[in-house]
């Protein structure tokens, strides 16, 4: 216990790379655990399938609206700085939250309440802070050229690894309060703020103010971008579908209990680790469109997989697929947009692609708590049907658009040497 404690101290106090994955791990384990674990809340308060919906949509909701300000809010004043401080507001809210529910009682209109104004703020600082540490890794991942794939791997690695550990950690703390698990979010991000790099200190000066239109310039003068997140909105409509149905699916339909929901999460997870450890190495000898492709057949094919399930084991199998060929695919994405979009404004640039990206989410909310809960396998399978039509287009699109020429040899052996020791490590 004293040799991992040492190294996580040596981690988040190093001035390296390492210390950009420690930060990212811990923010995003914040806002996973947050993320699955406040629709489950309203869930076991009201065991309404509908407000569960609604709790999903009006976390999601202000999320888009966040990057409305974030992105030129970090083009003005720094990733660093804003990660910093968006944390340490979410740790503040949510402690303070933890503090209401302990003289609330367990279930009840008012502990609905308190959860259900909580999802708003947390989905909005969630987003605030994703995109300033978004920047960060983009920045770092930029810096080793012709591998930046590689960089952007390990940082959808850790974003997946939360999703694995997340679920599962909301899950058991939920088993004990409401109150101990918003305290256990407050202190990751406590933890995030305090071991923040201060990267981009020097680099502000060089920043140039940006706005939401002139990301939006930027992503319609780059085709290859524009048709890759359109396609990638289409699949989060599934994913958005998915992640709100799947508490009334296995509860209602397959008779589990709310504390093995996160375990399923936790395991379709381990599949996506997977995919993107095979990702980034395919990417290696394949290039980003081949690799990109495959995974958006998969991902298709397991939403219709999904949504035929007739068991828990197969329900879990194919939600692991999905999760895994979303992982591959979300590599492609970091990989093209830290290679397609110039460093002056960066980040404006990067909230319009999230906005984009996840315009799907909130109407996906909305659609689960419009449809009885016997209909929801019916609207998964019209959400497959979009995704695959949409993926097919865009993936054609892209193989005229993407840069086909390969980087000069020296070049990736001279970024593959610089960056491999700190990767591989991960």
């Amino acid at each position: 216990m004293t040799a991992v404690l040492t190294a996580l101290r040596r981690t988040a106090h190093s001035g390296t790379v390492e210390r950009l994955y420690f930060v990212r791990a811990v923010d995003a384990l914040s806002s996973a655990t947050a993320t699955y674990a406040i629709p489950l809340l309203v869930l076991v308060t009201t065991r309404s399938a509908a407000l569960t919906g609604l709790a999903f949509l009006m976390e999601w909701a202000p999320r888009l609206a966040a990057f409305a300000v974030a992105g030129p809010l970090v083009d003005r004043h720094g990733a660093a700085r804003v990660f910093r401080a968006t944390n340490l507001v979410r740790a503040a809210g949510t402690a303070l939250a933890a503090a209401v529910l302990l003289v609330l009682p367990g279930t009840g209109s008012a502990t609905t309440g308190v959860v259900l104004v909580l999802g708003p703020a947390c989905g909005l600082l969630s987003e605030v802070s994703f995109l300033a540490v978004e920047t960060l890794g983009s920045e770092a991942g930029r810096r080793t050229g012709a591998v930046a794939h590689r960089v952007q791997a390990v940082q959808t690695g850790i974003d997946q690894g939360a999703v694995l550990v997340g679920p599962l950690l909301g899950g058991l703390l939920l088993l004990a309060a409401p109150s101990v698990l918003l305290a256990a979010v407050a202190a990751l991000a406590v933890l995030a703020a305090v071991t923040t790099p201060d990267r981009n200190r020097a680099e502000g000066r060089d920043r140039m103010p940006g706005s939401l239109a002139t990301g939006w310039r930027t992503l319609r003068r780059t085709p290859a971008l524009l048709w890759l997140v359109g396609g990638l909105a289409a699949s989060n409509l599934a994913s958005g579908v998915l992640q709100a149905a799947t508490p009334i699916t296995l509860t209602a339909r397959f008779e589990m209990s709310t504390a093995s929901i996160g375990t399923v999460w936790s395991a379709a997870a381990v599949a996506s680790l997977i995919a993107v450890w095979i990702a980034r190495r395919a990417i290696d000898r394949w290039q980003v469109w081949p690799v990109g492709a495959v995974a958006a057949a998969l991902c298709t094919a397991a939403c219709f997989g999904i949504a035929l399930s007739g068991s828990t084991a197969a329900y879990t199998a194919t939600a692991a697929v999905f999760l895994g060929a979303e992982g591959a695919l979300t590599v492609v994405l970091r990989t093209l947009r830290a290679r397609l979009i110039a460093p002056a404004a960066f980040a404006s640039t990067l909230a319009v692609t999230i906005i984009v990206v996840l315009l799907p989410l909130p109407l996906a909310g909305a659609l689960v708590a419009a449809v009885p809960a016997s209909a929801l396998p019916r609207l998964l399978l019209a959400c497959a049907t979009v995704q695959g039509l949409v993926l097919g287009a865009c993936f054609l699109a892209l193989r005229r658009h993407l840069p086909r020429t390969p980087p000069p040899a020296a070049e990736r052996a001279e970024s593959g040497q610089r960056t491999t020791q700190l990767v591989d490590q991960w």
